[in-house]
């Protein structure tokens, strides 16, 4: 009886798990250095932690190499569903992200404290400033661009500093993105 309590219990934890986990990581998309955690239940052989290389894969066991970077948990989770039911019959994969090392933007030019930031939330261009420290008494308010690689492409935008703080043009305080550069001039 204790034995049937006990993988009741564990299979409704592992159930609640999956779907908070799932709520929760949708939007994120997984970059190079993250931390995955990835299981089968009652597999423990197909259960690892990996981290996602440089070129955004992983290798995993029976699959082999698989491209994770740019994909959500959910869209993950499916996808490995997918390529292990040739060798294990209905699995049930549970995945998430552990750490987030790849969330990193980068401050450059005339701030007090420039440098390459990890990041473990969203943040806005302000936010980004105050967290290099502040501009320095030599930045042009009004010259600050935000650098965005999409594709191949780069994207400026530009941010004045000076509209922003006086709550004019706020819509240019945008919401940064992995590998974001900012440059005060």
């Amino acid at each position: 009886m204790k034995s049937k309590v006990c993988v009741l219990f564990s299979f409704v934890l592992f159930f609640f798990l999956v779907v908070v986990s799932g709520a929760v990581a949708d939007d994120y998309k997984i970059g190079a250095g993250d931390v995955l955690d990835i299981g089968v239940w009652k597999n423990a052989d197909l259960t690892r932690q990996l981290i996602v290389l440089p070129d955004g894969s992983v290798r995993f066991p029976l699959i082999g190499q698989l491209e994770v970077e740019d994909k959500s948990v959910a869209q993950l989770e499916k996808e490995l569903k997918e390529k292990l039911e040739k060798y294990v019959p209905d699995p049930v994969v549970f995945t998430s992200v552990l750490q987030v090392n790849s969330m990193t933007i980068y401050v450059i030019g005339k701030v007090n404290q420039p440098g390459r930031f990890e990041i473990r939330k969203n943040l806005d261009v302000l936010q980004a400033l105050a967290v290099a420290g502040g501009l320095n008494p030599f930045a042009r308010e009004k010259e600050i661009g935000i650098f965005r690689k999409t594709g191949g492409e780069t994207t400026i935008f530009n941010f004045n500093y000076k509209e922003v703080s006086e709550g004019v043009n706020l819509d240019q305080n945008i919401m940064l993105q992995r590998g974001d550069v900012i440059v005060v001039r």
